[in-house]
């Protein structure tokens, strides 16, 4: 067993401080659980107990000075009053603390330091604050993309500006709605502390067509046909997402009729919605004289 001096690697002229801080010191560094691959290691850090046991305790300390025990806290004489083992190569978890009669004397009391130590696994508030803090991430960032309703059913890519002049090319997954926000992760701004950037936040938003309103999962648009279509019939054009298709008017159709388009309107996950087409009858902007010698007989044959 090697003089406990050598092992803390303090000299005899230390204080009581000068001692528990070589041991707390040294026990950072000898723990089994930081040396796993150290065969020896669980029998450096009992020879490291020991040696503490003995100088860490006044009473001990001053019988060892005196050639009263030896480097292991035994007696050098046979029933030398005040021997008795202490930790003896006990390892790891082999320490037993405690007032009185216990390995430490009656004025030691080794829990204050294994259970500040050993707390949280590894050490207490010395060791909490030698081990590496994971630097703090960069802030978002966020952003709005604009996009128009069709790229939004349809899905798209978009080139957005980012500050510092770079620009980022945003996948736009087909079904967005207006004020869905995309997480981009580490788009964001640098982090002042070396670590990883923050997010981008990309909050979306649809520009109104001027061809529909949405009604929920539907579409609503205004579907304007001259007067001899609504009393002949007739067929016209009605804009959808999808590109103009031709319906066919009924004779006698009257403004603010409504016609449905069955799986014209938004795809959702419960279905496509339908589309909508509400009548409005225009008529000639320029004089028709036949026009008006009509609406005239027909005022005339109006009941009064």
């Amino acid at each position: 067993m090697r003089d406990p001096y050598t092992v803390l690697g303090v000299p005899k002229s230390s204080s009581e401080d000068d001692i528990k801080k070589a041991f707390r010191r040294q026990a950072k560094v000898l723990h089994p659980d930081r040396n796993t691959t150290d065969p020896k290691a669980k029998d450096k850090f009992a020879e490291l107990n020991t040696a503490y046991e003995i100088l860490g305790d006044a009473k001990k300390r001053k019988q060892f000075d005196s050639g009263e025990i030896d480097a292991e806290g035994k007696p050098r004489f046979q029933g030398f009053p005040g021997g008795g083992a202490g930790f003896g190569g006990a390892g790891f978890g082999g320490a037993r603390t405690g007032s009185g009669g216990g390995p430490f004397g009656g004025n030691f009391d080794a829990s204050d330091i294994f259970a500040e130590f050993f707390r949280g696994g590894m050490g207490g508030a010395d060791a909490r604050t030698a081990r590496r803090r994971t630097p703090a991430p960069g802030p978002d960032l966020k952003v709005v993309a604009t996009i128009s309703l069709t790229d939004a059913i349809k899905g798209t890519t978009t080139r957005i500006a980012m500050p510092g002049g770079r620009n980022l090319d945003v996948s736009i997954p087909a079904g967005v709605t207006d004020g869905k926000v995309i997480r981009l992760k580490k788009q964001g701004h640098p982090s002042a502390e070396g670590g990883i950037h923050g997010d981008a936040l990309i909050t979306i938003r649809v520009t109104q067509d001027p061809r529909f309103t949405i009604d929920g999962k539907n579409l609503r648009t205004r579907l304007q046909i001259p007067l001899e279509d609504a009393v002949l019939g007739g067929t016209v054009r009605v804009p959808t997402l999808d590109g103009a298709v031709e319906i066919s008017i009924p004779p006698y159709s009257s403004s603010g009729q409504t016609l449905r388009l069955k799986g014209k309107g938004l795809p959702m996950p419960e279905g496509t919605g339908d589309l909508f087409a509400t009548i409005e009858i225009t008529i000639p902007k320029e004089p028709d004289l036949e026009l008006e010698m009509l609406m005239k007989r027909w005022r005339d044959r109006r009941p009064r």
